[in-house]
């Protein structure tokens, strides 16, 4: 009789390793390619809010800026500061091979104040406020949670965290 063939076949180590080393290259290669392109998306934001700025103090009356263009302008300084945390989310993933949790909670509450910050509040529905202030409170604990974690974890693991309540 034959030996049964075995319909799994064993891929050898070698192979599986080149493939995840062509992968993880591929990966810096795109990382590396976001990079740049952020790079160029917060300059030309930054351009840009210089443009509106010079503008807005280049007209008549010179000292004062309504309302709405204000909120614009705290609108164009924030969506640069969204940049510049997705451009220290991208470096922090090729640089640690990680994407930090804390990092990307961060951006999404820039993201929501920013939003809050340039929304006409007479225009909203009262279920839209509360939607809002829902899921900044949801982020702000998320984010708090993850900080605590954090640092509880690095106390432990530094022999710092003291016993809790009860413990000797």
């Amino acid at each position: 009789m034959n030996a049964p063939t075995n319909p799994h076949k064993v891929i050898p180590t070698s192979f599986m390793a080149r493939i995840l080393n062509m992968i993880r290259a591929f990966e810096r290669v795109i990382v590396l390619a976001l990079i740049l392109l952020m790079v160029a998306v917060v300059a030309l934001a930054t351009a840009e809010l210089v443009v509106v700025l010079w503008a807005h103090v280049r007209a008549d009356p010179f000292p004062l800026i309504d309302l709405t263009e204000l909120l614009s302008l705290f609108g164009y300084f924030m969506m640069v500061l969204i940049g510049l945390e997705l451009l220290e989310t991208i470096k922090n993933y090729l640089t640690d091979d990680s994407l930090h949790v804390e990092i990307v909670v961060l951006v999404a509450i820039i993201a929501v104040a920013r939003k809050v910050i340039i929304l006409d509040m007479k225009e909203l529905q009262p279920m839209t406020l509360f939607g809002i202030s829902t899921l900044l409170i949801g982020l702000s604990l998320g984010y708090w949670l993850l900080k605590h974690a954090h640092t509880r974890f690095s106390n432990i693991a530094s022999g710092k965290d003291p016993p809790a309540a009860g413990q000797s």
